[in-house]
C-alpha cells in the first residue's frame, strides 16, 4: 500500500490493512525513498571486511641481561615479548569474479599477511597483488574459491551533487554496515590525500574502518571507493571523502593484465594553479584552470606545442579547475592514442594533441639503500628521471639523485632528510648518479656541505661530521 493510499485511508476513516503490505522491488526512482534494501541487498555480497597484519621485532632491553635484574621476572630470561603483531582493519570491494578486492593502500601498508571476510561468512587468505600509493589504492587476490560476487563498476563522472548513495563497509570492527547520504560535492582537490587529489564528498556516515569499503548509487554500482573523513572527534561528521570509481578503473584494469605498477600518461611539464592576482594580471574572467610553469624539453607537454605561460581550461573536454583536477584526468586516460587539450594563450582559445605516453626511465634508477656514516645513511636513493618524478610527485627539472625512502630511526631521518629531496651536490662536488653519491659517502667527513632541493627550492646546508 502506497504513502498515498494510507494516507487517504486515514482521511476516509477506514483502518488500512498493513499486515497485507508486502515489499516489492523498487521499480522507479522515487520509490527507493520507502526502503534501500533491495539495493543493499544486491550490493552487500561483493562488500568485504580487511584484516591486515604483520608481526614486528622489538630491540631487547639490555636490562634484561642483567642476572640481578632477571630474577625479579622469575630468573627465566623472559621478560620483555621479543615482538608484536601489528594489525589494521579495513573494507574492500570484490570487483571481479576470480577474487580481484579493491581496498585502500593505507589498509595493508607495511602489512605481510592479509585476510578476507564475506558477508557470508567465508574467510579466504589474500595476495597483495597491486599496491599504488599514488591513489591510494591497493588489490588484492583471494586464494582459493571462484565465482565470487562482484559488485558493478558505475561512472563517477555521471555522478551529481544532490544524489544518493550508500556507504558499506565495517566501522570500528563491529560488522557489516551501512549508511545512506547524499553526494554533497565533487572534484574536492586539496584534500592532501593522495597524488591524485580529486575526491566524490558525501555525509553518509564513515567512520575508521570503513577505509576501502563501497559508495554505491541506487542502481547498486560501485561510484568510489570510501577513503577518509574530516572529524575532529575521530568519528564521522558528516564530510568524507571517497575515490571516484573512474580512477580504480585504472588500477583494476593494470591489476587483471598482471602488472605490478600502474603506469599512468606523462605530461613533461610543470603546473600551478591561477590565484585571482593572475587571473587579473591575464585577463580572466575567474581563477580556473592549469597554469603551465615549465615545459620538459622532448616531453609530450612541448611536442603538443604548450608553452611556459599557458592555462590549460580542459582534458577531452572536461573542464580543469587546477592542477590537481588535471592530474585526475590525465592519470584515468590509458596509454597510447592521443588526448585534447582546451588551453587559453594570451586570451585566445586553442586546442592541442597530447600523447598519451608513460614517462621514460632515463637514466635507470639504479636503486640503492646508502649504508656508512654520512647525513644519507638510511636513506634510499635513485636517479632522478621523468618516471621516478611522475611516481614520487616531485617537479625537479634538473638532474640528480632522489631520497625515495629513509628509514626510521636512520641518521638520514635524524637529520631531516625526506623522501623526494633531490641531491644535487656534495661538498660541492656534482652528484649525477647513485654510484657518485656512494662514492661520496663511502668515508666519514670532518664537514658535509649538502645542496639539495626539496619542494622545487634549492638550498644548500653544512653540517658536521
Amino acid at each position: 500500500m502506497t504513502r498515498l493510499a494510507v494516507l487517504l485511508a486515514l482521511l476516509l476513516g477506514a483502518a488500512p490493512c498493513l499486515a497485507q503490505t508486502q515489499k516489492v522491488a523498487p521499480r522507479e526512482r522515487g520509490e527507493v525513498m520507502l526502503s534501500y534494501a533491495p539495493v543493499v541487498k544486491r550490493a552487500i555480497p561483493a562488500v568485504v571486511n580487511v584484516y591486515a597484519s604483520r608481526v614486528e621485532q622489538r630491540p631487547r632491553n639490555p636490562l634484561f641481561d642483567d642476572p640481578v635484574f632477571r630474577q625479579f621476572f622469575g630468573g627465566g630470561g623472559g621478560g620483555q615479548p621479543q615482538s608484536r603483531v601489528a594489525q589494521s582493519l579495513g573494507s574492500g570491494v570484490i570487483v571481479d569474479a576470480s577474487g580481484l578486492v579493491v581496498t585502500n593502500h593505507h589498509v595493508i601498508e607495511g602489512m605481510t599477511a592479509v585476510k578476507v571476510a564475506l558477508s557470508d561468512k567465508r574467510e579466504f587468505d589474500a595476495e597483495i597483488v597491486l599496491r599504488d600509493p599514488r591513489t591510494d589504492l591497493a588489490v588484492l587476490k583471494l586464494k582459493g574459491g571462484a565465482n565470487f560476487p562482484v559488485l558493478e563498476l558505475g561512472d563517477s563522472d555521471a555522478l551529481e551533487v544532490g544524489d544518493f548513495v550508500l556507504a558499506m563497509g565495517n566501522p570500528f570492527g563491529v560488522g557489516q554496515t551501512v549508511t545512506q547520504g547524499i553526494v554533497s560535492a565533487l572534484a574536492r582537490t586539496q584534500v592532501g590525500i593522495n597524488d591524485f587529489g580529486f575526491f566524490i564528498q558525501t555525509d553518509a556516515a564513515i567512520n575508521p574502518g570503513n577505509s576501502g569499503g563501497a559508495l554505491i548509487d541506487l542502481n547498486a554500482r560501485l561510484v568510489g571507493i570510501n577513503s577518509a573523513i574530516y572529524s575532529r572527534s575521530g568519528g564521522s561528521m558528516g564530510i568524507g571523502f571517497a575515490i571516484p570509481v573512474n580512477m580504480v578503473k585504472v588500477v583494476v584494469a593494470t591489476a587483471r593484465g598482471g602488472g605490478k605498477e600502474v603506469k599512468r600518461p606523462w605530461l613533461g611539464a610543470t603546473l600551478q594553479s591561477v590565484s585571482r592576482e593572475i587571473a587579473d594580471s591575464l585577463g580572466l574572467e575567474r581563477s580556473s584552470g592549469a597554469l603551465v610553469a615549465e615545459v620538459l624539453d622532448k616531453s609530450p607537454a612541448a611536442e603538443a606545442g604548450l608553452k611556459r605561460g599557458d592555462i590549460v581550461t580542459a582534458v577531452d573536454g572536461q573542464p580543469i579547475d587546477d592542477p590537481e583536477a588535471f592530474g585526475y584526468r590525465l592519470g584515468t586516460k590509458p596509454l597510447g592514442g592521443l588526448a585534447s587539450l582546451s588551453v587559453a594563450r594570451n586570451g585566445k582559445p586553442l586546442i592541442m594533441p597530447l600523447k598519451l605516453m608513460a614517462a621514460p626511465e632515463t637514466p635507470p634508477r639504479e636503486r640503492s639503500k646508502i649504508a656508512g656514516n654520512s647525513p644519507f645513511t638510511g636513506a634510499t636513493v635513485e636517479n632522478l628521471s621523468p618516471a621516478v618524478q611522475e611516481e614520487l610527485g616531485v617537479t625537479a627539472t634538473h638532474e640528480g639523485v632522489i631520497v625515495a625512502e629513509v628509514e626510521e630511526g636512520s641518521i638520514a631521518a635524524s637529520l631531516g632528510i625526506q623522501k623526494g629531496d633531490v641531491i644535487l651536490a656534495i661538498n660541492d662536488a656534482k652528484i649525477a648518479r647513485t654510484g657518485d653519491l656512494k662514492s661520496a659517502t663511502a668515508t666519514r667527513k670532518p664537514l658535509w656541505k649538502l645542496t639539495m632541493s626539496r619542494g622545487g627550492q634549492t638550498f644548500t646546508t653544512v653540517i658536521n661530521g
